[in-house]
């Protein structure tokens, strides 16, 4: 298969971006799209073997799904054309032979380049890290099924933790809002009772780091759900809200009672 290959160029955050325009040809249809960019990155090399080369910088580790790093946005869609896909996943053979395919880093204030299509996805570790931690009391290793959950719960929080972070939502959203993935992290605690105890506080810490770090408001759009690789559904978001104004009317009665229970 042939390709035409526009992919955005940028040193960093602070510098001039650019399109650069790249022919492949003789890329198997089972081929990966991140292995496709390795050919590329080796066809650099390789026709500039006696001259230092810039090749282009992406983001990858496990290339099964995983580990959301992944981060690109093809043809104007996070991850590409394939429904509930990352870019790892994705194979040349969901292209037609001879076409042109646009590839760029995610767009958001709180997501800056690092270089080419290598964006700084940190803010969703501070995120994480403003949650705080579960403190549970559990003396010595507890029985696997000692605290009973209701398996609809169990459910729910099993699909709002396959979030991989990827910051596709991010990338989707016309504001560059952050709800979905801070949702299905904030549900995947509240629906469990190891995570009832902080979920007041890890809620409310959770939604003030999110605007904190310049994340974008919810417009109710749904391109979250639609673009994100793993399905998260934005019912997390829903739930969230519940939440975050639930935890506001708990925590100020429990002010106005001078910190006793609310």
């Amino acid at each position: 298969m042939k390709f035409t290959l526009k992919i955005w160029r940028q040193e960093n955050a602070k510098a001039q971006g650019r399109f650069e325009t790249y022919q492949l040809d003789n890329i198997s249809a089972d081929c990966s799209f991140l292995e496709m960019l390795d050919i590329l990155n080796e066809k650099l090399v390789n026709d500039n073997i006696s001259l230092p080369v810039d090749t282009i910088t992406f983001d990858h580790d496990c290339r099964e799904g995983i580990c959301g790093m992944c981060s690109l946005y093809i043809n104007g869609r996070p991850h590409g054309p394939e429904q509930g896909t990352t870019v790892c996943q994705l194979h040349m053979r969901r292209f037609n032979d001879g076409d042109t395919i646009t590839i760029e880093p995610w767009r958001a204030k709180a997501f800056p380049v690092i270089k080419d299509l290598m964006v700084d996805r940190n803010a969703f570790d501070k995120i994480i890290q403003a949650g705080g931690f579960v403190s549970v009391s559990t003396g010595g290793v507890p029985d696997a099924n000692a605290i009973p959950v209701r398996k609809e719960d169990a459910d729910l929080a099993m699909d709002a933790a396959a979030c991989i972070g990827c910051g596709a939502c991010v990338a989707a959203c016309k504001n560059a809002s952050a709800m979905l993935f801070v949702s299905a992290k904030v549900s995947q605690f509240a629906l469990l009772p190891q995570g009832k105890i902080e979920a007041k506080e890890r809620v409310q810490a959770m939604v003030a780091k999110m605007d904190e770090l310049g994340f974008g408001n919810c417009t109710n759009t749904y391109a979250c759900e639609a673009e994100c690789p793993k399905n998260i559904s934005v019912e997390n978001i829903a739930r969230m809200n519940r939440e975050f104004f639930f935890s506001k009317l708990t925590l100020a009665k429990r002010e106005s009672n001078g910190g006793g229970v609310g």
